[in-house]
């Protein structure tokens, strides 16, 4: 059996709003320190996992493994998009503070596998997060070139049906990170604990039998 810590990010669930400037990374660490934890096995969904690949490049000792879904890959260099009518959307909902565009837009982006009460809510917490932060979320230690100095059993899950960038990303690092396990899943957005909650518990169990506690 397992200790299990989850908890909301600033402006998700019941954690309010920030107030002043944060990031992910430097949160968990907080959680960590609160809790009294010394080695922990991180799962990290999204910026989550970004946040999870710093905590062990940053305090390799204090992770033991790590089960990382569909994550955001800080220091990677994304492709330069044009300006599209996409982008000026999301702009304009974000300065209007306006979650249903908002979530609209989201889920054209990450929920390509199709919409539903569940995934639309989880859309909206996301999209009155990000409206709620401002400018305030700051940056997590870029990761992407230092990949190769992680040093604890890692999996990583990524849906073929994501972002397409971050697909790219996420291979990408699956290659650079030492015994990383790559699943890719057909069908699969940017939402794996809703579509595939049994896939993603199967990965975490066999993260934490690797785990090097």
């Amino acid at each position: 059996s397992y200790r299990v810590i989850r908890y909301d990010a600033r402006g998700f669930g019941r954690s309010p709003a920030p107030a002043v400037k944060f990031s992910l990374f430097t949160d968990l660490v907080a959680v960590l320190d609160w809790y009294g934890l010394d080695r922990v096995a991180i799962v990290g969904c999204s910026q989550g996992g970004g946040s999870a690949l710093a905590l062990a490049l940053e305090h390799p000792a204090r992770v033991s493994a790590l089960a990382l879904l569909c994550p955001g890959i800080p220091g990677y260099a994304w492709p330069d998009e044009p300006e599209d009518e996409l982008a000026a959307a999301y702009e304009r909902a974000l300065a209007a503070g306006d979650v249903a565009a908002l979530a609209g837009l989201m889920q054209g982006v990450w929920a390509a596998a199709g919409r539903s009460p569940a995934v639309m809510e989880q859309l909206r917490s996301a999209a009155r997060a990000e409206i709620a932060s401002g400018d305030r979320q700051q940056p997590d230690p870029p990761v992407f070139g230092r990949l190769g100095q992680v040093a604890v059993p890692t999996s990583l899950l990524v849906g073929e049906a994501d972002f397409p960038p971050l697909i790219e990303a996420d291979r990408q690092a699956a290659a650079r990170i030492p015994g990383c396990a790559l699943t890719m899943v057909p069908g699969l957005d940017h939402l794996p604990p809703l579509r595939e909650p049994d896939l993603v518990l199967r990965v975490i169990r066999e993260t934490l039998a690797r785990a090097s506690w």
